[in-house]
């Protein structure tokens, strides 16, 4: 969704707005609901974010805190990621 380029589905992170409305990052693939996907890399959120493809992709509006909070979470399982 941020970059435009193809990747292997396991090179990806999932947001997914669940059939209760949460919106959330998935990073398994294994969450039930609407999902789009974009590369493990910040930049890449933050681009998807300035175009509003993920609303676009998940169908509904998204509100600053929850760009917050995914940012949030991209960064924590990128510092898991280098850790292991």
């Amino acid at each position: 969704m941020g970059c435009m380029e193809s990747r292997n589905k396991s090179e990806l992170i999932r947001v997914v707005r669940a059939p209760d409305g949460e919106i959330s990052l998935d990073l398994k693939g294994k969450k039930s609901g609407r999902g789009a996907y974009i590369c493990q890399n910040i930049s890449c959120l933050k681009k998807a974010r300035k175009g509003k493809r993920i609303e676009r992709a998940l169908e509904c509006e998204i509100s600053d805190d929850i760009y917050t909070a995914l940012e949030a979470q991209l960064l924590e399982s990128d510092s898991k990621g280098e850790a292991q």
